[in-house]
């Protein structure tokens, strides 16, 4: 037989486009449009929908970049369409793009009922079916014209777009038509036949009778279609198709479960003002879309987004809830938003899911067991351990399909963390969290699913997102036709613990991944918007000591404790954890938010702790300084967690002139040289009698590099950036300031000052870095190159460290050229090592070299991230005053990496109070490898004091933890939602306290009440 396979396919597609998909609407009649619009911020909906309107024609500009329109849609059905199916098509002047990325809106009735949500691929609204005709129209709509940031075509422009300050005031789009259509549901179920088989048939083998049995039935279907007359020959058409299309899967078929679906970006190309519209419009979609098809399920994640309806939407919310009771608009993944995982300190990562999952308890008696995280850019090691506390098993991704050099061996499989936490895992072969349930997507993930012959299940999330607008009934009416269709894998709607449920019981013993899940893509997002990073690492601090002082002074002092206050702050803290919020890859204006946002939240939190410290202090007069310490480990006299009289100490050395220029800084453990550059030439460490600076090189050494990655320009940095470098060793000023050295750089049109100290009884050097940053595409680096032989170090994650190797004998190991730690760094040779610790950034690099000639070694060099300058989606990515403190540590072990991390981020307080006052903490531990990261009250208003603990050193840990006020012989070991464990041995009361034996990394929930 003659092949004229390219013949049909191509006839397919022109009669699809020209004639059939045209016919679903066969007959239209205008509806009468007016327009009031505001240029200021969203109104309330009563406000619009009272507000004044004048008509506006098709083909009239609309819409001020972030501005809202009302638009009043009125007309009636015309009497001849009796008994015919009816809808409105309302275009507010959509473009091809993708849903989410444009103009929105949100139909209501006059009386304030919501009705569904609208976006170029879901622009109906449904009249009546079928009418009697004569059926009046009226309906309200709030658009958002929210301008298009890539609308030229040409991805990662510049923009000004990107904050309402900048806009400009140019109109944003050009009304469409709105109009009354005649719905054919004969010639849409043919579109959704021919779409389906159409999409199948070109996925499936040539050499193979499926194909070519498809062929030959939409050649006979295209046949039986007049031109002239689709909607009378349409039937025709489909009974053609009947048979192939219910030619059942075959039994070996994969299987996927469909979960309707929109992951909507708390921000990211939106300010999170507008992402409460967007929550709003897609849940109203989708509460509709439920009521239209009984086969449907739909699951939303991120609590804060349920919260946000609840609070300005309720008529959407009480839709919500009903379908939840019904068990098919499903709250999944338990955390307050989707986070960041890399950035986001130990107790912040837990209280996404803590107060994630409460909310969904308390609003709905739901508790998940999965995490979701579709598009987060990358995952700690620690997560696993943090994801089992809080009641859950189960983690859910799509992102890592993003890598770039290495394919991820599994689709699904347990993942083990730093402390031996596994947790069940999936990444759905589909390679997408936005499926449209088109065939090339469902063969791409049949083909792709990586554990064939173990197991055949995968999950698709279906329905756009990013920007939202959730599942389609375009996309039900595929999954019905593929629910068993011979060729395609199998579909069903099913909610996320279902398709876990059935993965877990066929696949019971899957392969282990140990450590992180690494990312190999968006490297940058450790580094972009230094303000927003600079915020979030000081809100989990301020926070940490607001809840322990304020615990104490209720225990010590009668204080009220501020519950609703730090509920407040710790959920807006978590939310701008988001991962296109706190790694620095949303728009101006949400980054100019973040940074207002939490210079409010430190100085609220500044007040609470003072207040509390206050409480502690008492009132005296000319009393004597107590020095507060919110760190883990003691301050010299004064203890972790509690509070002293200052004596009499050095703060640090003076500086004293180098031979041959520049300064030497000492001490009787450390002596720093810095030459005439300002560049530390040696940090000699006098206890082991050993020099931490390689020879012939300088710490402390500014390196600048271009910054132009091939795409996702906040996003990414390519490799290629090392190729080409400076090392910024010119100097405009280096003289002393107090006990400081002070350094100052003039490069392009940037200038650093830095502030170098030596403490007067530590040993570690202080450098306080202030940037006036104003380059554009270019990587500032701040290196430390280290006579240490390393093969692999070790970076902060929460609960502990991960370790990575410094050389690169891998593709998967050369991938890892930018990574993420929070407080410290530290390498070593066995017996020495050295630890940078900072108190802002997450970025940096290690890399090794081995050195020749009289000076032959190893040099491992760390680089902090400090700033970058892409332009977009913020052209004006971090220009101004940046601050940033490091500390370089030679001689340090592990536990002198974390003692000095914690340091550097939770500085001692000076309070004057009563003369002989000492505030004795609330909770101590014999063991510094066992460290305190949270003391607080339950957030159940009991009374009762929660501690977490958790092993920092990788190895066991035996400690006695002795908690004053509260009643040790009671304590009991809860889950992060403060819950009794079922499960665990009660903690072993002795010698006044509760004794503890940790495995390495373990970290443990205590909950005690008052004595």
């Amino acid at each position: 037989m003659h092949d004229d396979r390219k013949l049909v396919e191509a006839r397919l597609e022109r009669v699809l486009r020209e004639r059939i998909r045209p016919a679903v609407h066969p007959v239209t009649t205008p509806l009468a449009v007016e327009i009031w619009s505001t240029a200021g911020e969203p109104v309330p909906v009563a406000e619009g929908l009272a507000a004044p309107t004048v008509p506006i024609a098709p083909g009239t500009p609309w819409g001020l970049p972030w501005g809202t329109s009302w638009f009043k849609v009125t007309g009636s059905v015309p009497a001849e369409w009796s008994g015919r199916t009816v809808e409105a098509v309302l275009d507010l002047g959509f473009t091809p793009r993708t849903p989410g990325f444009q103009c929105e809106g949100l139909v209501y009735r006059p009386d304030g009922t919501p009705v569904k949500g609208l976006h170029p691929r879901n622009a109906y609204v449904r009249v009546g079916s079928p009418v009697t005709g004569g059926e009046q129209v009226h309906w309200h709509i709030e658009a958002a014209s929210n301008p298009d940031l890539d609308g030229s075509g040409v991805p990662f422009q510049p923009t000004p777009m990107g904050d309402k300050a900048t806009a400009g005031e140019a109109p944003q789009y050009v009304l469409g038509e709105m109009r009354l259509v005649v719905f054919d549901e004969t010639v849409w179920n043919l579109v959704m036949d021919l779409e389906v088989l159409g999409e199948l048939m070109v996925e499936l083998p040539l050499d193979g009778a499926r194909r070519w049995e498809i062929l030959r039935a939409v050649g006979r279907a295209l046949d039986a279609v007049d031109l002239q007359d689709v909607n009378g020959t349409a039937q025709a058409a489909r009974d053609e198709l009947a048979g192939v299309l219910a030619a059942p899967a075959t039994p070996a078929a994969h299987r996927i479960s469909a979960v309707g679906h929109a992951h909507i970006d708390s921000a990211w190309l939106w300010p999170l003002r507008e992402t409460v519209r967007k929550v709003a419009r897609t849940a109203s979609n989708m509460t509709a879309l439920l009521d239209e098809e009984p086969d449907f399920v739909f699951a939303m994640s991120q609590a804060q987004q349920f919260a946000w309806i609840k609070e300005h939407r309720p008529e959407v919310y009480a839709r919500v809830t009903k379908a939840v009771a019904e068990g098919r608009f499903v709250p999944t993944g338990g955390m307050w938003v989707e986070s960041d995982t890399n950035m986001p300190g130990s107790e912040a990562m837990a209280r996404q899911f803590v107060h994630g999952k409460r909310f969904f308890l308390e609003e709905f008696g739901i508790e998940s067991d999965e995490a979701w995280l579709p598009d987060t850019f990358g995952f700690a090691a620690g997560l696993p351990q943090i994801i089992r506390a809080a009641g859950a098993t189960r983690l859910l991704t799509q992102k890592i399909s993003w890598s770039r050099t290495n394919s991820f061996p599994h689709h699904t499989f347990s993942w083990e963390g730093i402390d031996g936490s596994r947790v069940f895992t999936h990444f759905p072969p589909v390679d997408s969290y936005n499926c449209e349930m088109a065939g090339r997507q469902i063969a791409h993930a049949a083909r792709n699913f990586k554990e064939k012959g173990v197991a055949t299940r995968s999950l698709a999330p279906t329905g756009y997102g990013d920007g939202g607008g959730g599942t389609t009934r375009e996309m039900v009416a595929k999954a019905a036709r593929m629910r068993s269709l011979e060729g395609a894998a199998t579909v069903e709607w099913e909610a996320p613990a279902d398709f876990f449920a059935k993965a877990e019981a066929e696949y019971p013993d899957p392969p282990v991944w140990v450590g992180e899940l690494y990312l190999e893509l968006h490297r940058a997002t450790l580094t972009s918007q230094a303000g927003t990073k600079r915020g979030n690492r000081r809100s989990e601090s301020l926070l940490t000591e607001a809840e322990l002082w304020a615990a104490t002074a209720a225990a010590r002092a009668d204080m009220p404790y501020p519950y609703e206050e730090l509920d407040r702050i710790w959920k807006t803290v978590l939310l701008h954890q988001f991962h296109d919020i706190l790694p620095g890859s949303s728009i101006a204006w949400v980054h100019r938010e973040a940074r207002e946002t939490y210079a409010r939240l430190a100085a609220e939190l500044e007040g609470i702790i003072a207040g509390a410290q206050r409480a502690l202090a008492g009132d005296a007069p000319g009393g004597a300084e107590l020095v507060f310490n919110s760190a883990p480990h003691a301050r010299g006299s004064v203890p972790a967690g509690g509070a002293s009289v200052l004596t009499a100490q050095g703060d640090a050395v003076s500086p004293v002139p180098r031979e041959g220029g520049g300064y030497v800084l000492a001490n009787g453990l450390l002596r720093v040289e810095i030459d005439g550059r300002g560049l530390v030439v040696s940090a000699y460490d006098r206890v082991t009698d050993r020099e931490a600076i390689a020879p012939g090189q300088a710490a402390n050494l500014l390196q600048l590099h271009p910054d132009f990655p091939n795409q996702w320009d906040a996003w990414d940095v390519d490799a290629f950036y090392r190729n080409v470098g400076s090392d910024l060793t010119e100097v405009a000023r280096l003289d002393v300031e107090g006990t400081s050295v002070r350094v100052e750089r003039v490069f392009g049109a940037s200038r650093v000052t830095q502030l170098l100290s030596v403490p007067a009884d530590a040993k570690r050097l202080d450098i306080d870095t202030e940037v006036d940053w104003h380059e554009t595409e270019r990587f500032l680096k701040l290196a430390f190159p280290l006579d240490v032989k390393a093969d692999r170090y070790a970076s902060e994650t929460q609960f502990g460290h991960v370790y990575r190797p410094t050389h690169q004998n891998t593709s998967w190991e050369w991938a890892k050229f930018e990574a993420c730690n929070h407080r410290f760094v530290h390498i070593d040779e066995p017996g020495w090592g050295v630890a940078v610790v900072n108190d802002a950034t997450y970025g940096h690099d290690v890399t090794r070299t081995v050195r020749t000639g009289p000076d032959a070694g190893t040099t491992t060099t760390v680089r902090a991230s400090l700033l970058r300058a892409p332009r977009y989606p913020d052209p004006e990515t971090d220009q101004g005053v940046h601050r940033f403190r490091h500390a370089l540590v030679p001689g340090a072990t592990i536990g002198d990496a974390v003692r000095e991390g914690h340091r550097a981020n939770l500085p001692e307080r000076r309070v004057t109070g009563s003369a002989a006052a000492a505030v004795a903490p609330l909770v101590t531990t014999d063991n510094d490898a066992v460290v305190v990261s949270a003391v607080k009250l339950a957030d159940d208003r009991s009374g009762d004091l929660v501690v977490r603990l958790y092993e920092a050193h990788g190895g066991r840990a035996r400690a006695t933890v002795r908690i004053d006020a509260f009643a040790t012989d009671r304590a009991v070991t809860t889950d992060l939602l403060e819950r009794p464990l079922a499960d665990a041995e009660p903690p072993t009361a002795a010698d006044g306290g509760v004794v503890l034996a940790l495995h390495p990394f373990q970290m443990v929930t205590l909950r005690l009440p008052r004595a």
